[in-house]
């Protein structure tokens, strides 16, 4: 009995180790799917790794979502089998009002794709200038959406390409009370910290705030010389 066993037992780890090496065995996706989030054709900045799409693709038994990050940039990218996707936006997550609608992705080796999204506001004419130990922005600020009103303008300073509200050595902002009319020029000025005052160079950026939206839309980051 003990010998029969045995033997049950080992087949049973023989069978095991066939079923792992036939999973490794799967080829890895190697098509790939780029794009952009846009605003009439212009890629928008956002907060890197905060913003999220849903790709979904019918007629397999686990229908899930492949969940796809977009850059600071407002480019996205992943590899994946060939086939037919939707391609949708997560609601509640972007500075920009909701869509149900979705777009379809026909993947065939590559397959690049524009995302139009309806922004609360953009920003337009950024500068950025030093001043002593100061560094001043200055933006102007288009509402495109009006179900939402400006919450506040922020500048952010940092020592690397990645700089946004949760990437930051510096910042400043204003508040909507403050500012008279958005559709002018706003200046925001932010003292340099002394951990970037060394360091030759900085990244600036600014970004603007609808309210009752977590996320803010971004300029593209600037360096600046020291």
């Amino acid at each position: 009995m003990k010998t029969i066993n045995y033997i049950y037992s080992l087949l049973s780890i023989v069978v095991i180790m066939a079923m792992g090496c036939e999973k490794d065995n799967f080829d890895a996706p190697t098509s790939m799917l780029t794009g952009r989030v846009v605003h009439q054709g212009q890629p928008l900045g956002l907060r890197s790794g905060g913003v999220q799409l849903e790709l979904w693709q019918h007629g397999y038994d686990l229908f899930s979502k492949i969940p796809i990050h977009v850059d600071q940039d407002g480019s996205f990218s992943a590899r994946l089998f060939d086939g037919n996707y939707k391609l949708v936006l997560l609601r509640g997550n972007g500075p920009w009002a909701d869509n149900t609608d979705s777009l379809d992705v026909n993947l065939k080796g590559t397959a690049s794709v524009d995302v139009p999204v309806d922004p609360y506001f953009i920003i337009t004419n950024q500068s950025f200038q030093r001043n002593g130990n100061e560094i001043t922005g200055t933006v102007t600020i288009q509402q495109v959406n009006t179900s939402r009103s400006l919450e506040r303008v922020a500048i952010y300073l940092g020592q690397t390409l990645i700089v946004d509200q949760n990437n930051s050595a510096a910042r400043a902002e204003v508040v909507s009370g403050a500012i008279a009319d958005f559709n002018q020029p706003i200046e925001l000025t932010v003292s340099i910290p002394a951990s970037l005052a060394d360091k030759g160079y900085l990244f600036a950026r600014i970004g603007v705030k609808a309210t009752g939206v977590a996320e803010y839309l971004y300029s593209q980051p600037q360096q600046i010389t020291l």
